[in-house]
């Protein structure tokens, strides 16, 4: 049985949807007691500098690079953060850690520690109402790493089963294109009726959210910084809310 190297740490934090008031007070310290910072670089931004801490900022396309570094660092005995948007184990830097392990026994005594933050989906669900207060899914509509034509398929999959669904990064200057075509699923398999907010920069002073019917979206109204919440077939609102409830359908 392997023990934790008495040398470095390795925490792998979120840093909530983006107000610092929503950061955890377990991710706070750890941050305070680091020697490094490593991640995304609009992220590692939002650290303050000081003495004694150094700041590795790098591209969002290097996931393994910046998880192999973070260990590399953590075993040479510093104390370090790698830190994510939200929550680090929904869509972020913590799969990418484990992942880098695979096959490293040394890295794997490390001590390692995920720390949760909360994520993009459930600020943007707290700011619309209860959204995501039944049954849900949340599903990454970027290509970069998988087919288009599986996030297809799980689209439809989930609209078939009625879940409510949280989509991170529905459409980038990239891959324009991508939102319109999961949008026309959703009108096949909801139709025109069902509840859809666009919440963009949930937390900071760009926020805005907007419900419309799925009959009245369209792929504008979403850009990388938004998450869309498209409702069960029971969603509704009520006042200014939109809500699901908790009854069985």
């Amino acid at each position: 049985m392997t023990t934790p190297l008495a040398t470095g740490t390795l925490c792998i934090a979120g840093l909530g949807p983006g107000d610092a008031q929503l950061v955890t007070p377990e991710v706070t310290a750890a941050i305070e007691a680091a020697t490094d910072i490593v991640g995304y670089i609009p992220y590692v931004a939002r650290i303050a500098p000081r003495p004694g801490l150094t700041l590795h900022a790098s591209d969002n396309r290097v996931e393994m690079d910046r998880a192999r570094a973070a260990l590399h660092m953590a075993a040479e005995g510093k104390q370090v953060v790698i830190v994510s948007s939200g929550d680090p184990g929904v869509f972020a830097m913590a799969a990418a850690v484990f992942e880098a392990l695979e096959g490293r026994p040394d890295w794997q005594a490390l001590d390692i520690r995920v720390l949760p933050g909360i994520t993009a989906m459930l600020a943007a669900a707290a700011k619309a109402g209860a959204p995501l207060g039944h049954d849900f899914c949340a599903i990454n509509l970027s290509d970069n790493l998988k087919p288009a034509e599986l996030i297809e398929a799980r689209v439809r999959a989930a609209a078939g089963a009625d879940f409510a669904m949280a989509f991170y990064n529905p459409r980038s200057a990239s891959r324009p294109h991508t939102f319109g075509r999961v949008l026309q699923v959703l009108l096949e398999a909801c139709g025109p009726n069902r509840l859809i907010t666009f919440a963009r920069a949930v937390s900071t002073p760009e926020e805005t959210l907007l419900t419309v019917r799925l009959g009245e979206a369209t792929p504008e109204m979403a850009d990388m910084r938004t998450v869309v919440i498209v409702g069960n077939s029971a969603t509704r609102h009520v006042g200014r809310f939109v809500y699901t409830p908790r009854s069985a359908l």
